[in-house]
């Protein structure tokens, strides 16, 4: 769903491979008024992020993708570095990440792997 863009808070890029998730994150973003750019791959997230006509406010980001065990970390950094100032939040269905603990807000549908919001304390 494409929202009108003067309604439109921000524009989130969700990078998510578990397809039920990806889906629950852009319909609850999109509920909320903000308009959601997908990605199911880093290289899928790498070519928007490296893409300067692709433009968003926030990286919405599963840690740990498919076939890249810190996929999400290394596209926060590649977001550091191009588009400097674009705050990130991580995702993720585990409860320690590289030895952070991490603080879990539940979605109403969850993954197989349990996956919810993820906030490092």
């Amino acid at each position: 769903m494409t929202v009108p863009r003067a309604s439109i808070m921000a524009r989130v890029l969700i990078v998510e491979d578990e397809i039920q998730v990806l889906l629950l994150a852009e319909s609850v973003l999109q509920q909320a008024g903000h308009d959601t750019l997908s990605a199911a791959t880093v290289a899928e997230a790498q070519a928007l992020i490296n893409e300067p006509t692709e433009k968003f406010d926030l990286l919405f980001t599963d840690v740990e993708l498919k076939n890249h065990k810190d996929g999400g970390i290394t596209l926060g950094k590649l977001v550091g570095e191009i588009r400097k100032g674009t705050p990130m939040l991580y995702t993720s269905g585990r409860e320690h990440i590289g030895g952070m603990q991490a603080l879990f807000v539940s979605f109403s549908a969850r993954s197989e792997s349990g996956a919810g919001l993820l906030i490092f304390a």
